[in-house]
């Protein structure tokens, strides 16, 4: 949201500069989150000044130009002009050497000495739109002016400075979605730090608002009084459309908006002022001269100001007259109703809608507006009828006509400010500190709370309906210590605490460090939204009744809970593959969502029928080095992402030698890889995504993808006790097999017979090398296989050595089939 600095002065007597302001903003709760200077015209018109033409004579060598001697004010300057119409003795704008201008078309250039068809030119005498202020470029600006010669051009034209302060309203501060509500947060803060200057709040003066007459004919009729509890308005007619005064349009440009035209303007100006959303109709296209407030049937089409025909849901607030809808209540108005430059009477709307419908219609229709932006979030019913007139009173003063009708107030159910009792006692133990009770008094006032009531120990307080966040006696804490200043609260010297037994495996603890193992091997940590596409779900893997779907999705792209990692992860890939980058290790934690409605089991203190579990998911793709001259790079594989996932399981004390590896092919989103499993659980899988998802991705390389149920990798944890063991004193030995075996052999078979055999003295056994040929078989391979062999009471002899080899050989063929090369 954004504030102008100089529109808060309107409302406040403010000494300090804007970056003190922004200081004490962020400190009471509302954050700045920028703070820029802004000119009414781009740049400032710096170092233009107003200027006087001497004498001006035909270039001897351009037909088109002409040279000219201008008084700047404190010298003569000679200028080569293009225009056709300068003239001596004219009054003009000049842009002086060093000068940088902003043209209207967003352009920019900087005035430099120069030489023109061998004539020095120290200067430019500008046309309109080349001081930014307005399209013109038929010739230069003519001033007709009893301005010296060297006024800066700023103060000609009132260029105004201003500071534009961004703050990051968060959604329970609706109060201060405005100038007066943000001035009245200042208030607070200037009268606790300074209470002498006993700082007000000073808000427009309406006490001289009044009708002219009555001769316009309106009723306002509320159909629906739960979605539309306060409506007002009044009738003005005689207005003339047209372009705003320079100070409206500078108000509403400094927040950003456009200026379109006086009416409009006025309606956006009081917006922003007061927080009050208003809507201006055409008088003459009310149909009945009737305005009901109803929910118009489903599936009525409707046409919006911008042009775009919805479908009306049936539970949308509509502004109807007796014929049709005009406008959706708080949300946008139609394009048949809206001012035109033709409109002469307008019926101007202030209400106060319920912000569960808004919201709902804004939502589903994806209408967002600053209208919407405030109703939905609750606006003050008991600003309408100020807001009302004030714009009222504007558009008198800028557009002309008179008002014509009385004000109409309906206002069936009111909302009444609520009660609180307040204890001093609680907000010393919520805020740490004992504050003084005036101060605490002064606060409440400051920030127009009312006490009814005044005990020793407790006050009786009546909150304002636009502290729709105050509902509670520790809000109005929270309220008084934004203002006192959280910085103001001061640490206690001791600190007390008491010992907590943690749970053991301590899951945090453990996510870090497998996250710190993954990022010193060179993977980089995603994290991606748990609400995802439906479409990623509308395949044969996914049971539709199984998928969390979203009641009120606030898009189609965030309509269901994830139920894999497997997309977050592919869309990053995707989007770094866009953007050229082709060689990624990336990992993401993350919980996983589906529904169990047959089952209806959930884990502890989750919801019944639902189920979270907790993964890990990790992809490679690309190359595993960068390019470089003395490496030559290797495309990432399947045994490379094996790897990694077995030195996380060994770092996390997993006993994957007791787990069972199955080859899974065109299962899931894998095409062919590895299964791992204890008992029939699930502890991961890994391998190559399949070409289907690589298509959908629009990827152009292989991507290898590992899941890991990080749940049970907890629960695996202590499953293997950590054992010191001494240093091996007596030396290990190494003897090789060369075995030719059937292509259906796993390794996996032969580690597992070899363990099996000899239990004792076998220490380790890897295969380092596969070769195949022609001439050993068509379905025939030979493994290289080393075993390790160490007894830790003594050195091995060859004798004992060859037995055991022989024993290992021999059980290799009788189960296998293999032979000895």
């Amino acid at each position: 949201m954004k504030i102008s600095f100089n529109w808060l002065k309107d409302y406040l007597n403010i000494e300090e500069g804007p970056e003190k302001v922004a200081e004490w903003l962020t400190d009471c709760g509302l954050e700045v989150e920028g703070l820029g200077k802004t000119e009414s015209i781009k740049g400032g018109l710096k170092g233009v000044v107003i200027g006087y033409v001497l004498t001006c004579e035909k270039h001897p060598d351009a037909d088109r130009l002409s040279i000219t001697n201008v008084d700047i004010g404190t010298e003569v300057v000679p200028i080569v002009c293009g225009a056709p119409n300068v003239a001596k003795g004219q009054k003009v704008v000049v842009a002086t050497v060093g000068s940088t201008l902003y043209t209207h078309a967003g352009e920019s250039f900087e005035i430099k000495k120069a030489k023109i068809r061998g004539k020095v030119s120290e200067g430019m005498i500008c046309a309109e739109d080349e001081l930014g202020l307005g399209d013109n470029h038929d010739g230069i600006m003519v001033l007709e002016t009893n301005a010296k010669p060297g006024t800066p051009a700023a103060d000609f034209f009132k260029v105004e400075t201003d500071y534009c302060i961004e703050i990051g309203l968060t959604p329970n501060r609706i109060d201060a979605a405005s100038h007066l509500g943000v001035a009245r947060d200042l208030a607070a803060v200037i009268n606790h730090l300074y209470p002498s200057k006993k700082t007000k709040l000073q808000k427009p003066d309406i006490s001289n608002f009044k009708n002219d007459d009555t001769s316009s004919d309106i009723e306002i009729i509320i159909e629906d009084a739960d979605a539309c509890p306060r409506y007002a308005g009044l009738c003005i007619s005689d207005v003339k459309i047209q372009e705003s005064p320079d100070w409206l349009k500078n108000r509403l440009k400094i927040i950003g908006l456009k200026p379109i035209n006086n009416l409009v303007d006025i309606t956006n100006f009081v917006l922003h002022e007061t927080g009050q959303p208003l809507h201006a109709f055409d008088y003459d296209k009310i149909k009945g001269k009737k305005v009901i407030v109803k929910k118009s049937p489903k599936d009525t089409s409707f046409v919006t100001l911008d042009e775009e025909e919805v479908k009306l849901t049936g539970d949308d607030l509509m502004i109807c007259n007796t014929k049709e809808p005009m406008c959706m209540g708080g949300i946008l108005g139609g394009i048949h109703s809206g001012v035109t430059q033709s409109t002469k009477s307008i019926f101007l709307e202030s209400a106060y809608f319920n912000p569960a419908t808004i919201r709902r219609s804004s939502k589903h229709h994806t209408i967002n507006t600053d209208a919407s932006f405030r109703f939905e979030r609750g606006a003050d019913p008991q600003m309408t009828l100020f807001a009302l007139k004030r714009a009222a009173m504007l558009i008198k003063e800028i557009a002309g006509g008179k008002i014509t009708s009385e004000v109409l107030d309906v206002y069936p159910k009111p909302i009444n400010p609520w009660r609180i009792n307040f204890r001093y006692e609680t907000a010393q133990r919520l805020i740490g500190k004992a504050i003084e009770h005036d101060v605490i008094k002064n606060i409440l006032t400051s920030l127009e709370i009312t006490i009814i009531e005044e005990k020793a120990d407790k006050l009786l307080l009546e909150i304002p309906p636009f502290k729709v966040d105050v509902t509670r006696e520790a809000d109005v804490v929270e309220e008084i210590l934004r203002i006192y200043g959280y910085n103001n609260v001061e640490l206690p010297e001791r600190l007390h605490s008491s010992i907590v037994s943690t749970p053991r495996p301590d899951k945090e603890r453990i996510q870090n460090i497998a996250s710190d193992l993954l990022s010193s091997r060179g993977f980089a940590e995603i994290m991606n939204n748990s609400l995802t596409k439906a479409s990623y779900y509308n395949n044969e893997l996914f049971d539709d009744k199984s998928t969390v779907k979203i009641l009120n999705p606030l898009s189609q792209d965030l309509g269901v809970m994830r139920r894999t990692l497997f997309f977050g992860g592919m869309e990053t890939i995707s989007w770094n593959h866009n953007r050229k980058v082709h060689d990624l290790k990336i990992f993401e934690f993350g919980n996983v969502y589906h529904r169990e409605p047959e089952k209806g089991k959930s884990l502890p203190d989750k919801l019944p029928g639902y189920r979270e579990q907790r993964m890990l998911e990790v992809f490679i793709t690309g190359n595993l080095q960068p390019e470089s001259w003395y490496e030559k790079q290797k495309p990432a594989d399947l045994f490379d992402l094996k790897s990694e996932v077995m030195i996380l399981l060994n770092r996390m004390n997993i006993p994957v030698e007791d787990a069972t590896m199955e080859e899974i092919h065109g299962e899931g989103f894998i095409e062919a890889g590895l299964r791992c499993t204890f008992n029939g659980k699930m502890l991961f899988e890994l391998g190559e995504v399949g070409r289907r998802w690589i298509k959908a991705f629009d990827l152009k390389q292989e991507v290898f993808y590992a899941t890991l149920n990080w749940e049970f990798v907890l629960q695996m944890i202590d499953r293997k006790p950590i054992v010191f063991r001494e240093i091996p004193k007596f030396p290990e030995v190494r003897r090789d097999l060369a075995l030719l075996l059937s292509k259906d052999i796993r390794f996996e078979q032969i580690e597992t017979l070899a363990r099996k055999t000899e239990r004792k003295l076998l220490k380790n056994v890897r295969l380092f090398d596969i070769y195949t040929d022609e001439k050993m078989g068509k379905d025939v391979k030979s493994y290289a296989v080393s075993f390790t062999l160490q007894d830790e009471t003594k050195t091995l002899t060859d004798k004992e050595i060859d037995k055991v080899m022989e024993k290992i050989a021999n059980t290799l063929k009788r189960e296998l089939g293999a032979s000895i090369r």
